[in-house]
């Protein structure tokens, strides 16, 4: 996998090739982040509040960020992860509806905001910008639809074994052991990614450490050996295209 270097970001850092400014051409790029103004936020910061009608969007320049929504009877869930590279709030862009989900940074976070008019521009002069941000977003309804599919179709283990491989894919980082996430989630975090109670999960995890495909640290995972967790995950060749 490949990465590309920002100038805007802090000195360091690189976005993966799966996020939406790591497929961005140079110029289109360069474009994009001129726009808008930067943002800082700390931990536990909201960069955008579900139910909100503010129309931004903001590009993530550094940090991890979880989107959370909150079903009427009052049970908040995870939803996904964004990170460093990724766009939020893009469909403030193109509609004026309620936001649908919280987003909150969980350290650090540098990103632009950017002005829904702005960025719709921004898409109609950079129709190649355009069309990769709809790839974004048809990957994020695919993952979403898969993850409903597979709470009947596989066990615990398997579907947290296919969560750590999507996670790889998208955002992980060739390390000296493996393919490292650069982040952590906790056990209820993924008992709510997996559609689980968080003692399976906890088991689930266990199996995979055992087995030696994953080793979780200080704010990190590692996956030790891919092609096995993949295996594991029951992933199919053609479930693989876009991937490590």
């Amino acid at each position: 996998m490949t990465y590309a270097a920002s100038r805007d970001a802090d000195p360091g850092s690189n976005w993966p090739r799966g996020s939406y400014l790591g497929r961005l051409t140079e110029a289109a790029l360069q474009d994009l982040l001129t726009l808008g103004r930067p943002r800082r936020f700390a931990a536990k910061d909201l960069l955008v509040r579900q139910g909100d009608t503010d129309r931004h969007s903001l590009l993530l320049l550094t940090g991890f960020t979880k989107v959370t929504a909150t079903a009427q009877n009052g049970r908040e869930s995870l939803l996904a992860i964004r990170l460093g590279g990724d766009i939020i709030g893009e469909m403030a862009a193109v509609g004026a509806m309620p936001r649908t989900a919280t987003v909150t940074a969980c350290g650090p976070v540098s990103a632009r905001a950017v002005p829904h008019e702005t960025l719709r521009a921004f898409l109609l002069r950079r129709p190649d910008a355009a069309v990769e941000l709809t790839g974004i977003v048809s990957e994020r309804l695919r993952w979403a639809n898969n993850r409903r599919l597979e709470f009947r179709g596989y066990n615990v283990k398997e579907r947290l074994a296919r969560i750590l491989v999507d996670l790889a894919a998208s955002h992980g980082r060739p390390g000296r052991d493996g393919v490292e996430l650069g982040f952590t989630l906790t056990q209820p975090e993924l008992a709510a990614l997996t559609g689980a109670a968080e003692p399976t999960v906890h088991k689930a995890l266990k199996e995979l450490r055992d087995a030696e495909l994953i080793v979780t640290g200080y704010r990190t995972t590692t996956v030790l050996d891919l092609d096995l967790l993949r295996e594991e995950a029951r992933l199919l060749p053609s479930d693989l295209e876009g991937g490590f």
